[in-house]
C-alpha cells in the first residue's frame, strides 16, 4: 500500500494534515527530520505512516508511559501489532517483549529512553529490522530547554549502532536554541555547511520554514493560530472572571492550575454554579483518572479542573477555552497547553488569569526550583537510607515511593524534596514517575512439557492453568494482561484465591505473574554512591537554572505586555521571525475596538483613583459610579493600573489604592 491507501485503512483519513505528507516524503528518502509541529498537529502521523509502508520495526523513544499505551493500545485497536517497554515491567516482560520486537512480527516498539544503553536492550538490537527511529518531545534532549532529560542523550550512541536508519525527531515547542541542540545532537554527522546552511527555503501559511542540509531535513508548522484568541486578565477576583468566561464561552473547556487542591476547589465552584465540572490529577488512581478523563472526551462533563497532568495525547478538537487559572512558569509550558484549545478550526479562546502577587512569587520560584547542593545531596542520602540500598547497589532497580510519607519521615520540606528529586533525574541518577499504572500481567515461563507434568502433580491449579491458555492468546509468548476480578469470575473462585493461585504457579517457574501496581516509582539509573563520591555537574546545573530564570522573564514578558499582538509575540520568541497580527488576541481588539484617547484614560484613571480614596470597592461598585462610560473601557483602565501597581486588589477581590499612591 501507498501512504494514502495506509492513512485510509487504518485511520480512515482521505487527506494528510499540513507537512504530514512532507515530512513522511522526507523520512521515506531516508531523510533525517526535525519536525516542529503544535500541539494537535498530528505528530503520530507522522511516524506511523512511513513505518508502515516499509518493512521492518520502527523504534519510538517517548518518555510519558500514558502517551505510551495510549498509542500501542490504539495501534492494536486498528490491528497493527505494537510493542512498548517501560520502567516497572519485570525482567521476564521486558525480555519476552524484545524477543517479541526481535523475532515477531511487529511494526512498533516504544521504548522510555531510559532502556536504550541496558544490556538487555543492547543483545536484541542486533536482531531488530529497524526501519525509523522516531524520537518523541525531542526537546528533551537539551539541557538548555524546559523539560531537560538525560535518557535522551543516549539517543545519539544509538543511532551509531543503527547507522543507516533515519531519524524523526518530533517536538510541539522548541526555541532556536534548542532545535539547534537537538540537531546538533541527533544529526551530528551531517553538519550545516559554512554559512549557515539553508539550502532552501519554503513559506507558506503552514511552513514557516523548510531546511535542507545534506541529507536532514527541519519543518517547522506556522505558530499562526488564526482561530485562536490570546487574553490575559490582571482580575481582583479569579472566581469571577472565570465564571464570566464560561457563561460566555459555550462548549467544552479545561482550567490549568498548579495544585491539586486547586483543581477539586473549581470544579467544586463551578458546579455550585450549574455548570458541569470535574477535577484531574496525577494523584487519583489510573482508574479514576480514565474515567474522568472519558466523561470529558465524550461531553458527560463540560469542563475539566487540572494540573498540567491533563492533556498529553488526547484528540479532542472541539474544546472551546483553556484557562489558565494560575500563571505558567514558561511560554514553553503555556503555548503547548493553551493549543489544546480549537484544534477544529472554529473560534476558541486561550486566557491566561493572574495577580500581581503571582507574578512576584514567579519570579521568586528560582531559588526554589533549584536547591543548594548540600541539600540535594541530603534528599539523596535520605532516599537511599529510605529505599534502603546500600551502597555500591541498586542500578535498575524499581521501587514504590510515597513522596509525602518520606518527607514526613525524614522531616524534610517537601518543595525542596520534589526539586532535589527533579535535579538528580536531571543528573542520571534517578528517575522518578509520579504518574505510574502497571495493570496485572501473566506469561508461561515452562514449555508445554513441563505444563502438562506440572498440571497431573497439582490437579488443583488445573482450572486455573487452562482459563488461562483459553482466556488469553499468545499468553506462551507475550506477557498478557489479565484482570484478577474478572478472572475470578470466569473460573467462579474469589479473587483473594486467585492471587494466591498465580503466587502459587509463579514460585512454581510455571508462569512470570506481575501483580499490578498504581503507586509513584522511583527507579535508580546507577548504583547508590559512596557519599563521599557523591558529586552533581555544578556548571550544568548553574547554566540550568540561568535558563529558567530566562525562561520566567519571558513569561512574565509576556503576561505585562501591554500592546501588540499575542500571537506575534509567542511566534517571535519561538522562531525570531515576525507573523501578521491575529486580529482577535486582546491587545488586537481593545486597539481596534476600545481606543481610548489619552484625554480620556487620564480622566477615568483620575475618577477610578478618587473614588475609591476613602476605602476599596468592587468593581462592579466602580462600574456603577462611572455609568454613562463604556465598561470596557474602564476595565482597560483599572487592568493598566493593576499591571502598573498604581491601585491593588486585596483578598476579597476589592480595588483599592496603593498606600505610596493614596493622596494626602
Amino acid at each position: 500500500m501507498n501512504i494514502h491507501e495506509i492513512l485510509k485503512t487504518y485511520w480512515g483519513y482521505d487527506n494528510f494534515r499540513p507537512l504530514q505528507e512532507d515530512i513522511i516524503r522526507a523520512v521515506l528518502d531516508g531523510k533525517d527530520v526535525l519536525a516542529l509541529l503544535p500541539t494537535g498537529g498530528g505528530k503520530s502521523i507522522c511516524f506511523q505512516v512511513p513505518a508502515m509502508a516499509k518493512d521492518g520495526l520502527c523504534l519510538v523513544i517517548s518518555p510519558l508511559i500514558a502517551l505510551m499505551k495510549d498509542q500501542v493500545e490504539g495501534l492494536q485497536q486498528k490491528g497493527i501489532p505494537a510493542l512498548a517497554i517501560y520502567s516497572g515491567m519485570s525482567f521476564p516482560e521486558i525480555k519476552k517483549t524484545l524477543q517479541n520486537a526481535a523475532y515477531g512480527n511487529y511494526k512498533f516498539l516504544y521504548v522510555s529512553p531510559e532502556r536504550l544503553e541496558t544490556n538487555l536492550f543492547l543483545e536484541f538490537l542486533p536482531a531488530m529490522n529497524i526501519n525509523l527511529l522516531a524520537v518523541d518531545e525531542a526537546h528533551c534532549i537539551s539541557q538548555w530547554g524546559y523539560d531537560f532529560r538525560p535518557p535522551y542523550v543516549r539517543i545519539a550512541a544509538l543511532r551509531e549502532l543503527l547507522p543507516n536508519v533515519p531519524v524523526l525527531a518530533l517536538t510541539a515547542s522548541a526555541t532556536k536554541t534548542v532545535q539547534d541542540d537537538i540537531c546538533d545532537k541527533l544529526m551530528a554527522t551531517h553538519p550545516p555547511p559554512a554559512g549557515g546552511g539553508v539550502l532552501e527555503s519554503v513559506n507558506s501559511k503552514h511552513t514557516l520554514n523548510s531546511i535542507a542540509v545534506d541529507s536532514w531535513k527541519i519543518f517547522q508548522q506556522s505558530f499562526e493560530r488564526p482561530n485562536l484568541s490570546y487574553s490575559v486578565f490582571n482580575v481582583p477576583s479569579k472566581q469571577n472572571k472565570l465564571l464570566e468566561i464560561l457563561k460566555n464561552v459555550p462548549g467544552t473547556a479545561i482550567v490549568y492550575c498548579k495544585s491539586r487542591k486547586h483543581t477539586k476547589e473549581i470544579a467544586d465552584l463551578l458546579r455550585l454554579n450549574n455548570i458541569s465540572a470535574d477535577y484531574y490529577h496525577a494523584g487519583l488512581t489510573n482508574e479514576e483518572r480514565n474515567k474522568k478523563q472519558e466523561n470529558w472526551i465524550s461531553n458527560k462533563t463540560r469542563v475539566i479542573a487540572s494540573t498540567n497532568a491533563f492533556g498529553m495525547g488526547i484528540d479532542k478538537p472541539d474544546v472551546r477555552a483553556v484557562v489558565h487559572y494560575d500563571v505558567p512558569d514558561c511560554l514553553e509550558n503555556y503555548y503547548q497547553e493553551a493549543g489544546r484549545a480549537g484544534r477544529d478550526g472554529k473560534r476558541a479562546y486561550a486566557v491566561l488569569l493572574y495577580n500581581n502577587k503571582e507574578l512576584e512569587n514567579l519570579q521568586q520560584q528560582s531559588g526554589i526550583r533549584f536547591p543548594a547542593e548540600e541539600e540535594i545531596r541530603q534528599v539523596y542520602i535520605a532516599i537511599m537510607n529510605h529505599l534502603q540500598i546500600p551502597a555500591g547497589y541498586g542500578e535498575g532497580t524499581s521501587y514504590d515511593f510515597d513522596i509525602a510519607a518520606f518527607t514526613t519521615a525524614f522531616t524534610l520540606n517537601i518543595l525542596t524534596v520534589t526539586y532535589a528529586i527533579k535535579a538528580l533525574e536531571q543528573e542520571d541518577i534517578i528517575s522518578f514517575n509520579e504518574v505510574f499504572f502497571k495493570p496485572s500481567t501473566v506469561v508461561f515461563t515452562s514449555n508445554r512439557e513441563e505444563l502438562t507434568d506440572y498440571e497431573k502433580q497439582n490437579p488443583a491449579l488445573e482450572p486455573l492453568v487452562k482459563g488461562l491458555l483459553r482466556s488469553y492468546e499468545g499468553i506462551f509468548d507475550f506477557p498478557a494482561t489479565i484482570y484478577e476480578s474478572k478472572l475470578a469470575r470466569f473460573l467462579q473462585v474469589t479473587e483473594v484465591q486467585l492471587k494466591k493461585d498465580l503466587q502459587k504457579l509463579n514460585e512454581s517457574g510455571i508462569i512470570s505473574y506481575s501483580a499490578q501496581k498504581d503507586k509513584p516509582q522511583v527507579t535508580l539509573l546507577q548504583n547508590r554512591m559512596y557519599t563521599d563520591n557523591y558529586t552533581i555537574n555544578t556548571a550544568d546545573y548553574l547554566k540550568r537554572k540561568q535558563n529558567f530564570e530566562e525562561r520566567v522573564l519571558a513569561m512574565t514578558g509576556y503576561i505585562k505586555k501591554s500592546s501588540g499582538c499575542r500571537s506575534m509575540h509567542i511566534a517571535h520568541y519561538f522562531t525570531g521571525l515576525k507573523i501578521n497580527a491575529c486580529g482577535i488576541c486582546d491587545h488586537c481588539i481593545s486597539e481596534k475596538v476600545i481606543a481610548i484617547s489619552r484625554e480620556e484614560f487620564n480622566s477615568i484613571s483620575g475618577r477610578v483613583q478618587e473614588i475609591i480614596k476613602d476605602g476599596a470597592l468592587q468593581v462592579d461598585e466602580i462600574l456603577v459610579t462611572l455609568k454613562g462610560i463604556k465598561k470596557e473601557k474602564i476595565w482597560k483602565v483599572i487592568e493598566y493600573l493593576l499591571a502598573e501597581e498604581k491601585i491593588q486588589a486585596d483578598k476579597d477581590g476589592k480595588i483599592a489604592l496603593l498606600k505610596s499612591s493614596a493622596r494626602l
